[in-house]
């Protein structure tokens, strides 16, 4: 499914199975769906090096292998960080989704289908008793965004910011396009990526065969060649949340160059003033995303997400910056 003519892709030592993406101005946001998409406004990213896909659990575990770290979800929480918790949350534990056996009417409530299981974690996605044998092509799940950043650091690689990610999954396509490969959410009768596809969250009809996660690059690659940008699992980036975006600079001269997102006092949650976790922004949708719930199977969605907090359909790619594209041989 790799398109090779569409974006320079090399393992060189470095560059491992990375994709090198051009760099460009673009129209980020949409003025079309919810309101912190809004408004659309012009932005420049310099070139950068992006994961083709999702770090996989096998990666994960290579890297857990050869450093020990033990992730978030693994470690008790502090009870002096969360103010008036109760005791049996401060256990180590992970959110999974967890399909409710009623039919669901109000779909505010999300604890309904979501639920902190003690001892889940990227090992055991499900929580005790599951595993992620045979799945070592599934991207890794239930990984803070310190998980991730501390990969990231030792693979020599950094999480992209959102400007980078939204230019990523673009393609280069054209900017009015509602989805990184057209209008619709099928192309041609084919489904372009791992989402929701039946009555969120009581009924998924699987066409596809996949309930939850999907092996990395089941569906199609994007015009730069990278898979898996819509869909499967939600990606960390590293900036901060903010509720909508700037408005597009007064001057074509002054249109923004590699922004970095909002700031972390600005990140916190106004609904829990008496937790002040931040929240970092989150891309591409997941396995979950259903049109009549979640619409977010979009390039330009993004998502508020606590630092602290991993799920089942959370993971990560990370990026390099500044290093030369290397054409592969024969190119």
């Amino acid at each position: 499914m790799l398109n090779e003519t569409s974006a320079s892709v090399t393992k060189d030592i470095g560059q491992e199975d990375m994709v090198h993406i051009p760099g460009g101005t673009f129209a980020m946001g949409s003025d079309r769906h919810y309101p912190e998409e809004k408004p659309v406004h012009r932005v420049k990213v310099d070139a950068f090096w992006m994961d083709r896909a999702p770090v996989t659990n096998a990666q994960f575990a290579a890297f857990v292998a050869a450093t020990g770290h033990v992730t978030t979800a693994e470690v008790a929480p502090d009870a002096k960080d969360y103010p008036n918790a109760l005791p049996e949350m401060l256990v180590a534990s992970s959110m999974v989704f967890s399909p409710p056996r009623w039919r669901v009417t109000d779909l505010r409530d999300v604890s309904q289908w979501w639920q902190f299981i003690r001892a889940a974690d990227w090992r055991h996605p499900y929580g005790p008793g599951s595993s992620i044998e045979g799945k070592d092509a599934h991207p890794v799940v239930h990984v803070s965004h310190a998980d991730a950043i501390a990969y990231a650091r030792w693979a020599g690689k950094d999480l992209p910011t959102e400007a980078e990610w939204e230019f990523a999954a673009r393609g280069g396509m054209a900017p009015d396009w509602e989805f990184a490969w057209g209008h619709e959410l099928t192309r041609n009768g084919q489904r372009m990526a791992n989402t929701w596809h039946g009555e969120f969250p009581n009924r998924n009809q699987k066409p596809d065969g996949w309930d939850r996660t999907s092996p990395v690059g089941s569906y199609p690659a994007n015009a730069y060649g990278l898979v898996d940008m819509i869909g499967n699992v939600w990606e960390w980036t590293d900036d901060w949340w903010s509720a909508r975006h700037p408005a597009d600079a007064a001057k074509p001269c002054c249109i923004p160059s590699n922004p970095r997102g909002g700031e972390e006092k600005a990140s916190h949650d106004p609904n829990m003033p008496d937790i002040l976790i931040p929240r970092k922004v989150l891309k591409g949708g997941s396995h979950l995303c259903a049109p009549n719930y979640c619409r977010r199977y979009r390039p330009a969605a993004r998502h508020a997400h606590p630092v602290d907090t991993s799920t089942t359909h959370i993971g990560f790619r990370c990026v390099r910056r500044g290093l030369a594209q290397r054409v592969p041989a024969g190119a």
